[in-house]
């Protein structure tokens, strides 16, 4: 019980450099449960990427999906992503105002929690249980 009240308190006080995988949308890299590490530095984004960002497609919820194509449009960019395990490119292009974050990597490696997120897909269950509804967002 103590490791979970820990992770909790980690969690929290990390909350805004985490992020939860939602789907299976970005296997085999990212699955769904995992935790990733995010910085919200969002200025260099480079085609391989792996960001998070706002998609209208999706209520504007986050998504975490990789960077396929960078485009310069009128001095800024433009960007196509997908999720590793999907069959098409999302189907909207990214302007760099819908980019929250971009997964954390030191020497080419993501900075991944295996499976740590499905503690917190259990949070929200039990408050949605106890208070009826969602009080906690955890975006993909």
């Amino acid at each position: 019980m103590l490791i979970l009240i820990s992770i909790f308190a980690v969690g929290i006080v990390l909350a805004q450099h985490l992020n939860v995988v939602s789907s299976e949308s970005m296997e085999p890299l990212l699955h769904k449960g995992d935790i990733v590490i995010i910085n919200y530095e969002t200025d260099n984004i480079d085609v391989g990427d792996v960001v998070v960002y706002n998609a209208t497609w999706f209520d504007h919820k986050p998504v975490i999906h990789r960077v396929i194509n960078k485009q310069a449009v009128n001095g800024s960019y433009i960007y196509t992503l997908k999720g590793d395990n999907n069959q098409k490119e999302d189907p909207e292009i990214v302007y760099p105002k819908a980019v929250i974050a971009k997964v954390v990597k030191i020497n080419h490696q993501m900075l991944i929690l295996p499976k740590l997120g499905y503690i917190s897909f259990w949070f929200h269950e039990l408050m949605e249980y106890f208070f009826g509804q969602t009080i906690l967002y955890y975006p993909s």
